[in-house]
């Protein structure tokens, strides 16, 4: 793929690579997902007016300290949701929670890089180059970051105490950065995967890059909670949220604005590595 395309050619570009998004999700749309990309067919016909696209579409790609990551922002609310449900869900009309505005993608097939590698093989070398290349997932498999534009988990701008226009751009930043967060982390430590400190840590590089300093008090209106209270929000996207849960996110909110909350010199993916190195002291021990 080109480093940067911008406009309506995005969700064409991305379908030449990923043939499932010519596949309408609902009805039968599951085993049309499974013939193209588990078995390689092609799709019944290239039709993408399942998708509105937008002339503000992007894809780019960004670089982080786990390598480069794809980054692809869509626009239109509709066009977001149904990218997550072919991509994400294959194909299937599963329910976008209204607070949820960006998602990476993780082992999505990339058939066109298998077809490439496999070009020239045939017969019994065919097979066994088939299986070799196949059992290392980075050889064929990519990581997506998508992105809507929007107020970030829903948070109207007067809230924030900006303009709708300037809240959308920061939105964007939070959430383009909360990603690649989550591509770092999940690469660099794998065995550390722990949804709610997850996120805790993502919001925060958001935070960082968007304003330059934590703040732990628009992280608390971005989960749902109101003081030490949960009230209703985001955090309920991850799990079932008690007193307890909330009383331990405010503790380690403290500590991140202990770390984060003056010093404007961080670099948000150096904070993200920094706060991940802090994970067994701030949030395993219980």
């Amino acid at each position: 793929m080109r480093k940067y395309i911008h406009g309506r050619a995005v969700i064409e570009t991305l379908a030449d690579t990923y043939r499932q998004l010519f596949v309408s999700p609902g009805p039968g749309g599951k085993e049309k997902y499974l013939d193209i990309v588990e078995r390689g067919n092609e799709p019944e016909a290239r039709n993408l007016s399942h998708f509105i696209k937008s002339n503000e579409d992007s894809m780019t790609t960004e670089e982080t300290p786990a390598g480069a990551v794809t980054v692809i922002t869509l626009s239109k609310r509709e066009d977001f949701v149904t990218f997550l449900r072919i991509m994400a869900n294959r194909c299937e009309e599963t329910d976008i929670p209204d607070t949820q505005g960006a998602s990476i993608i993780n082992g999505v097939i990339n058939r066109r890089k298998i077809e490439q590698h496999m070009e020239g093989f045939s017969g019994s070398e065919y097979d066994e180059e088939f299986r070799r290349f196949t059992s290392e997932r980075r050889n064929f498999k990519d990581a997506l970051i998508v992105l809507s534009v929007g107020p970030y988990s829903a948070i109207p701008a007067k809230m924030m105490g900006v303009s709708d226009e300037e809240w959308i751009i920061l939105s964007h930043k939070i959430r383009k950065y909360h990603e690649c967060t989550h591509f770092i982390c999940r690469n660099l430590y794998p065995d550390k995967k722990d949804a709610i400190w997850d996120e805790l840590v993502a919001d925060a590089v958001g935070i960082v890059a968007a304003f330059g300093k934590y703040n732990a008090d628009m992280e608390k209106m971005f989960l749902g909670i109101d003081g030490n209270i949960y009230t209703g929000g985001r955090l309920e996207n991850y799990t079932v949220v008690d007193a307890p849960l909330t009383e331990r996110i405010c503790c380690v909110l403290d500590r991140f604005s202990e770390i984060a909350g003056k010093d404007t010199s961080w670099l948000p993916y150096e904070l993200a590595i920094k706060l991940e190195d802090t994970k067994e002291e701030l949030w395993d021990k219980k």
